[in-house]
């Protein structure tokens, strides 16, 4: 007989099935890999070597994707060429969130809507007194006879 009931989580945040049945989930956790510089030059020049219907078998056995090839191989080139291995930009470089010519500009762009808003609240006044001396001025009794 099987049971259908929900599956909760128990102590130590482990799934209990039905009356006490723990689940362990089989998955191990994943984790990022790190590559040795030895291990690198040596899977570059492998792949390279590699006759070109078999670079996909080399990718497959080692786990890999070609875009990492192609980032070792660029890294491996800048440094041959004497230069340093192509780096991200630091974000503080990039002009981040705190970045002072774009809050500077930022703040000169709230600053002009702030004064745009602040004429239109004007104007709104003076053409709500000006409405109300209108209404003033017709609310003067008028001779209307029935007929």
């Amino acid at each position: 007989m099987s049971d259908n009931s929900p599956v909760l989580p128990g102590p130590n945040n482990q799934p209990v099935v039905g009356a006490g049945e723990a689940v362990v989930d089989p998955a191990p956790r994943p984790f990022r890999r790190s590559f040795t510089a030895a291990y690198r030059a040596r899977v570059v020049a492998e792949y390279e070597a590699a006759p070109h219907g078999s670079k996909a078998a080399v990718l497959r056995r080692e786990g890999l994707y070609r875009s990492q090839i192609r980032k070792w191989t660029t890294a491996r080139d800048a440094v041959t060429r004497g230069a340093l291995a192509p780096r991200r930009p630091h974000r503080a470089a990039t002009g981040g969130k705190d970045d002072p010519g774009r809050l500077r500009a930022e703040n000169q762009r709230l600053t002009r809507e702030l004064a745009e808003s602040a004429a239109v609240v004007e104007i709104m006044g003076k053409l709500q007194g000006l409405l109300e001396h209108i209404s003033e001025s017709t609310d003067a009794p008028t001779s209307s006879t029935k007929r």
